[in-house]
């Protein structure tokens, strides 16, 4: 019986994406035929050790409506002449070139993975021109998807009430760590005698809260923030650092491969995820590196917003601030750190955390979709 093929396709260079990687490696293992593409940029690792085989194309445009249809276009092109049986679109800028291939492709499946709530996102909402268009595109295509998956039940919802149908549930738990040769503080260049407050992600953009975490480590007199990660704002982040001359009380690291960047989860002593009730994309995120604090055995401090506030509240694994102002944030920031009783407690919870939420447990949904 010949191996079933399944062409994968993001944006992004592939690297960082750590929800592609996971569902790559289950359909590695169950024996599926993968070839991953992409792009690359000026500034891409090197991709290594993936089991499978990968593409990613060099464009003349990587930003903006040109760099849009450019990739299209070329995808569009690229999966026109390989065979496959299931096409995956990881969100909506690559949906268009899969849903216009899958009509050149008899018998293929065409699978949608929503990794949020892509015209609810800030760039969009601000920009309403750009947003019909994503939106007349997803009209267009999701509906006639085989299947659909997303990261959590409220986007879920969102999908259901607007298109009428039920996507599956996969969250972006990461998988326990695993392998990782941890580095000390001093190796990675962090201070010994600090607690260490980790702000990470591919993702660090606007409305994130990192501005008002920089304003709260004023206040705080024992502590070091660290980035790291990719994102918009972070070259103004690093102008703002700079110009308040905060460069001792936060420090700037760029993107890693995932298990290098546990390195730097593993020493931290607190994680931190503050986005903001700003768009709906938002207000209903459940992002990963959540997940990896808690697998790294950290507690957090999170936003008020409904899908992350539950499983905090739930497992007892850090606080919550009510609002995203700085002094706010330094309180709760010091209630955790200066109360070793409840620094405890939350880090203990953390394993009880990890042993429920895992990628064992959403796996079984990537099953029923694809075996």
């Amino acid at each position: 019986m010949s191996r079933k093929k399944i062409i994968v396709s993001v944006t992004n260079d592939l690297v960082t994406d750590n929800r592609v990687q996971r569902v790559c490696e289950f359909l590695h293992k169950h024996d599926f035929e993968i070839t991953l593409v992409g792009r690359k940029l000026k500034n891409s690792l090197a991709i290594q050790n993936l089991p499978y085989k990968t593409k990613r194309f060099r464009l003349l445009f990587n930003k903006g409506p040109l760099f849009y249809a450019a990739f299209n276009l070329r995808l569009f092109f690229y999966l026109l002449f390989k065979k496959t049986d299931f096409l995956l679109a990881n969100d909506l800028d690559t949906l268009l070139a899969n849903h216009y291939a899958k009509k050149f492709k008899s018998g293929v499946k065409l699978i949608y993975d929503s990794h949020e709530y892509f015209t609810g996102v800030p760039e969009l909402t601000a920009r309403p021109k750009i947003e019909k268009i994503w939106k007349r595109i997803e009209k267009k295509c999701l509906p006639k998807v085989d299947d659909m998956y997303t990261v959590n039940q409220s986007i879920a919802d969102l999908y259901k009430n607007e298109y009428g149908i039920q996507p599956h549930v996969v969250r972006n738990i990461s998988s326990p760590p695993s392998d990782i040769q941890t580095k000390t503080r001093k190796e990675l260049g962090l201070p010994e005698d600090k607690k260490i407050i980790i702000f990470q992600g591919a993702g660090i953009n606007v409305d994130r809260g990192a501005e008002e975490l920089i304003e709260a480590v004023k206040f705080l007199s024992n502590s070091v923030l660290i980035f790291v990660g990719s994102g918009d704002v972070i070259p103004s982040l690093k102008l703002k650092v700079e110009t308040e001359k905060l460069n001792e009380k936060v420090k700037f690291f760029d993107k890693v491969p995932y298990k290098q960047l546990l390195n730097f989860t593993t020493v931290s002593d607190l994680g931190v995820s503050l986005d903001k009730d700003s768009n709906i994309n938002y207000r209903y995120s459940l992002p990963n590196k959540l997940f990896d604090y808690i697998h790294c055995g950290i507690p957090v401090l999170v936003s008020d917003l409904p899908e992350i506030k539950k499983i905090v509240l739930e497992y007892e694994i850090g606080l919550v601030i009510s609002n995203h102002q700085p002094e706010e944030i330094a309180k709760k920031i010091e209630q955790i750190f200066s109360d070793a009783e409840l620094y405890a407690r939350l880090k203990k919870n953390t394993q009880t955390a990890a042993a429920n939420l895992n990628w064992v447990n959403e796996c079984r949904v990537l099953e029923k979709i694809y075996l």
